[in-house]
């Protein structure tokens, strides 16, 4: 696949700059032009992040981060089993838990809820940093509300991080979650609260929790590129009519000098 010509590969992490340092050198710089490829079309264009995760996959599969990339590409692709197996393959390697919730959330994907679960209870995830334990809260609530326990979800997600006044990159998408299984629950005014400080922190607009909100409130928001639209539409019509008008006219004209002569 082509690469632009301004990627380099010298982009990418000191951490897995490190790690290509096992391939020769002309192998290394391609592996890592395909992984600044990876990372730059992750979230815009996931097919094609996808494209150069597998050519880096074919290129040096014996790298953890690789394998790490091509499971984020295959889960932004909705390739749970893939990208599962790829998550599980990089943990070997590595011996990171790091990945232990999107790996829960991948088993949510195939359909496995109590899988995830699980996986929630497990002994790993007491070794998870905070965003990482935040995460499975997240991915446990999801699972419980795939099961349809609403209640269960709701109290899942209650915790400290969610109290907190003090905003963290984990706060917006929490409080989203916890707002919206309220909302799933019929707890409207208590989603509505929510929400509103799910915008509170929400400082990059990583959710849609602004747009909920002004749905709670009623407010209807108007396109004004498509009334541009319409007005364009419907402005040929009203010429034609006019023109109609005045071919009227002049038939008329044509009538009363008929009558004359």
């Amino acid at each position: 696949m082509p690469i632009p010509e301004d990627v380099t590969g010298d982009e990418i992490d000191k951490d897995v700059r490190q790690e290509l340092q096992s391939l020769p050198k002309t192998l290394a710089e391609d592996v890592a032009r395909n992984l600044v490829m990876v990372a730059r079309l992750l979230d815009e264009d996931p097919e094609g992040a996808y494209g150069y995760s597998r050519v880096a996959l074919r290129l040096a599969s014996r790298v953890a981060a690789v394998r790490e990339a091509a499971g984020f590409a295959a889960y932004a692709n909705q390739k749970y089993g893939e990208a599962l197996a790829e998550f599980r393959a990089a943990k070997r390697m590595t011996g990171n838990i790091d990945l232990w919730p999107v790996m829960a959330d991948c088993e949510r994907g195939l359909g496995r809820p109590e899988k995830a679960l699980d996986m929630a209870g497990a002994p790993e995830v007491h070794k998870l940093d905070k965003a990482g334990q935040v995460e499975m809260r997240l991915v446990a609530a999801g699972a419980r509300r795939d099961l349809g326990q609403l209640d269960a979800a709701i109290v899942t997600l209650q915790s400290p991080e969610l109290a907190a006044n003090s905003v963290q990159p984990w706060t917006a998408r929490l409080r989203y979650a916890y707002a919206d299984a309220l909302l799933a629950a019929g707890r409207e005014s208590e989603a509505r609260e929510w929400f509103a400080k799910a915008v509170e922190a929400d400082r990059d607009g990583s959710t849609d929790a602004s747009d909920r909100l002004a749905e709670l409130d009623g407010v209807e928001f108007v396109d004004a590129m498509a009334e541009d639209a319409d007005d364009e539409v419907q402005a040929p019509a009203s010429s034609e009519a006019s023109k109609d008008e005045d071919e009227d006219k002049d038939e008329d004209t044509d009538d009363d000098q008929d009558d004359k002569d």
